[in-house]
């Protein structure tokens, strides 16, 4: 048979598109031709894949070779294509069995003696190979990694032979199992850094909580060395577990980025932290061949910005759309790719340059103008997508000499009541209150009449907009659902309001 039909997957933002490998053998001079939209790398295939057929004592057609990569118009790029060609040039010229082929799918970069060498972005090709009901055939160093897909047959191989010896039925390749261990087993490593270890701070303490119950975003501002840093650390501690959908996503888009997916990661949230130096298409994404930003890959954990004034302005702008939305289109002129990007956005800032504004002991000396200036380096459409303003005042000498077993509620006390608080959320609108429609928070965040002409003169008092008039709500509602609250009372609301202590009119006291 001069034709044989290979399956395996390109990459296109997190998805794993099919992509059909067909190989066709035909009278005329020796040629390989690869078509199909291939970029550099895929067309630099053919000499990859002649130097590893025969290093590895196979014979290499002496006729006209067409590869065709389907569909035609899907850019394919990398070494993936490099196994499912040599396959297919093998089955076409009757040196290994076509027959069976289509229950594989297969991915891999040959070396020229015929190793398989790993591969980037396996994990979303293990999840479409899964639903395929396809048995997917990696390098061994991938096979961990694409294992992680509940009921996926992933089958791990050092060698082109070993491929090949598996499809002729001599020596089969055993499908490799991974268990990844639960968070729950293992919670010293869900959680290195400890919530009791923060002495003092029991209101940001508080806030660190509502804002992980129901997944706001929170503004840390205070002097420095008062703990804002050790905070937002502690804040994937308290989150609730992820689920395996969340865990399956949240690592399809680590191992296709150029960051190194490590399999005992999985499971566990991501805490991004990007200095303030970083541009915007390091913090959203983007390149000629778009790849996630730290947006991207803080999805379903954390986002950390220090020193937030710090970072430049129109880079910071960049993040009011996502915010919003939770995910993020990256368009150039070739290519168009989405990413998911639903992350907690938790972010410090000094209250004034020299970062003593307010302190005790008078240390500041900054101006009222030269206050406002710099935290007007934050515009007010992105303070306006930050649901809770929380100050952290320097703490008194004698709570850092306080015995470690005074320090409060550790990590795992707090993530029970966040997570009972998140699964009440998820019961009643399927998803949590940060992500509550306007139509959501008319049925789930009702007020009594007292209630609501109190939050209308807070709204007039401090110059709010109907966007923080709607996050007020939302805050108020993970309130109460923390306080086993089916109604939010004027104690909800009011810690709510409290909250929102950085907008226009008390920007500076």
């Amino acid at each position: 048979m001069s034709l044989a039909v290979v399956f395996s997957r390109a990459q296109a933002g997190i998805d794993a598109p099919l992509v059909t490998v067909e190989v066709h053998l035909s009278n005329g001079l020796p040629s390989l031709s690869i078509v199909g939209l291939p970029e550099m790398a895929v067309k630099e295939s053919k000499d990859r894949v002649r130097g590893a057929l025969l290093n590895a004592n196979f014979d290499f057609p002496a006729r006209r070779i067409t590869v065709n990569l389907a569909p035609a118009d899907l850019p394919k790029e990398g070494g993936r294509f490099d196994l499912p060609i040599a396959l297919g040039i093998l089955a076409a010229s009757g040196q290994i069995p076509a027959q069976g082929l289509a229950e594989y799918e297969f991915a891999g970069e040959l070396a020229l003696s015929g190793e398989l060498r790993p591969l980037r972005g396996v994990l979303p090709v293990a999840v479409q190979a899964r639903n395929a009901r396809h048995t997917l055939v990696v390098p061994l160093e991938n096979a961990a990694e694409a294992a992680l897909v509940g009921d996926a047959t992933v089958l791990g191989a050092r060698h082109l032979l070993e491929v090949c010896a598996h499809l002729h039925g001599s020596r089969l390749l055993p499908p490799h199992a991974t268990a990844p261990s639960s968070p729950a087993a293992h919670p010293e490593e869900h959680e290195p850094n400890d919530l009791a270890e923060v002495r003092g701070q029991h209101h940001a303490k508080r806030a660190l909580e509502i804002a992980a119950a129901g997944g706001h975003s929170l503004l840390l501002i205070g002097p420095p060395g008062t703990g804002k840093t050790m905070l937002a650390s502690r804040l994937p501690g308290i989150l609730p577990l992820m689920t395996e959908d969340e865990a399956l996503e949240t690592a399809a888009i680590t191992s296709i980025s150029d960051s190194c997916f490590v399999p005992t990661r999985f499971n566990k949230r991501p805490f991004r932290a990007p200095h303030h130096t970083a541009s915007g298409v390091a913090l959203v994404g983007g390149g000629s061949h778009p790849r996630p930003g730290e947006i991207s890959l803080a999805h379903n954990g954390v986002l950390f910005l220090d020193e937030l004034p710090e970072f430049d302005r129109k880079v910071l702008e960049v993040l009011r759309e996502p915010l919003e939305s939770g995910h993020i289109t990256i368009s150039r002129a070739a290519r168009q790719a989405t990413f998911p990007a639903r992350f907690q956005f938790v972010a410090a800032m000094n209250p004034c340059p020299c970062g003593y504004h307010g302190d005790a002991n008078g240390r500041c000396r900054c101006t009222v103008e030269q206050v406002q200036r710099y935290r007007a380096r934050v515009s007010g459409p992105l303070l306006d997508r930050i649901d809770m303003h929380i100050e952290v005042p320097r703490l008194p000498r004698e709570l850092l000499r306080a015995a470690p077993e005074n320090s409060g509620e550790t990590s795992a006390q707090v993530r029970t009541r966040v997570a009972t608080a998140r699964a009440h959320q998820i019961q009643r609108a399927n998803k949590p209150n940060c992500a509550l429609s306007n139509r959501q928070i008319e049925r789930v965040c009702r007020l009594n009449d007292s209630d609501a002409k109190l939050l209308e003169q807070a709204i007039e008092r401090l110059g709010l907009s109907a966007r923080a008039y709607h996050r007020i709500l939302k805050v108020a509602r993970t309130i109460a659902d923390l306080a086993g609250s089916e109604a939010i009372n004027t104690a909800h609301l009011s810690e709510a309001i409290s909250y929102r202590r950085l907008d226009r009119r008390t920007a500076v006291s």
